[in-house]
């Protein structure tokens, strides 16, 4: 896969197939759209592309919006790059770009830059300014510039955002497992190791205090997890702590990590850790001592499931 920073950076000798879309998780309903748009390139000796955005349009053109997103833009890319496409262009989303009629942008950007012969695309999607261009303007536009419009379904484009909805609806619930589900991979959080208040330390649980470093990254519900990450080429397992930690009077919310079996500095380490199943509710204990019971208990938990999902 080839990534380029904007349609302006596009550099190909072949003609493309182009989908459009935010394609945030890239689940399985995205999955089955990009597998059509591969299958469809080939079958044409085309090749593939998806056109992206970034920042989201909500984040430009909604300032008050607080929405939050299921993977970062590099996640993003990460996963994408595994899907089998050709190209991928993450176009910087701007006013200004939102203000392209749809006759420019699909005469500049779909034709001109992307040598688009055919474009996948929703029943529903709109474009242009003010989104006032429809797949039936698209059409059109097809017939003036010479290339084919598929259209999406509307039970597939229904199944994309109810899968968005409910993944992120899930995660903030804490059902990391239905989530999982929903996008046929762990959701994952990642970022750099910093110092923490060294809590874990004293209890004897060392924890790793991970900074996510994008704000629109979405966070599941406070509370224990049971998760994985690979570290130095092997894999560790651990379990994760997202809140305040009410019972030493904490009030920002962390995420820290305590992994089993790993003697390791971790600090200024940039991970990438899978979140497997919750274990329970962050809770404020009467005492410290009965919220090292409690860890105890979710330790034993956390090995139980590792060794019943995966063998340990």
């Amino acid at each position: 896969m080839k990534e380029h920073k904007g349609a302006h950076a596009f550099q190909s000798e072949h003609h493309t197939v182009v989908t459009i879309g935010t394609f945030d998780g890239v689940h399985v309903g995205h999955q089955k759209i990009i597998e059509r748009l591969v299958n469809s390139a080939k079958a044409g000796n085309l090749e593939s592309a998806i056109l992206t955005f970034f920042p989201h349009p909500r984040m430009v053109l909604q300032k008050d919006s607080d929405i939050k997103l299921i993977n970062t833009i590099q996640e993003r890319k990460e996963i994408l790059e595994k899907s089998g496409i050709d190209h991928l262009i993450v176009h910087p989303f701007t006013v200004q770009f939102s203000r392209l009629s749809a006759q420019e942008f699909v005469r500049d950007i779909l034709v001109n830059r992307l040598k688009a012969k055919k474009v996948i695309i929703g029943y529903d999607h709109r474009f242009g300014r003010n989104r006032t261009a429809d797949i039936n303007d698209l059409r059109k536009f097809g017939e003036q510039y010479d290339f084919e419009v598929e259209e999406i379904s509307k039970q597939d484009v229904e199944e994309v955002a109810v899968s968005s909805t409910k993944i992120r609806k899930a995660l903030m619930a804490g059902r990391v497992e239905k989530a999982n589900r929903y996008l046929s991979y762990p959701f994952a959080l990642a970022g750099t190791v910093v110092k923490g208040k060294g809590l874990g330390r004293e209890f004897g649980v060392p924890t790793a205090n991970l900074n996510i470093e994008e704000d629109y990254k979405l966070v599941p519900a406070n509370g224990v997890y049971v998760v994985k990450s690979e570290i130095g080429g092997e894999n560790y397992f651990g379990m994760m702590n997202i809140g305040t930690n009410p019972t030493v009077g904490g009030t920002e919310q962390t995420i820290e990590t305590h992994f089993f079996d790993l003697q390791k500095d971790l600090y200024d380490t940039y991970l990438s850790i899978e979140l497997l199943t919750r274990i329970r509710d962050e809770k404020k204990f009467d005492s410290v001592e009965k919220l090292k019971i409690a860890m105890k208990q979710d330790k034993a938990f956390s090995m139980q499931y590792i060794r019943d999902n995966y063998g340990g």
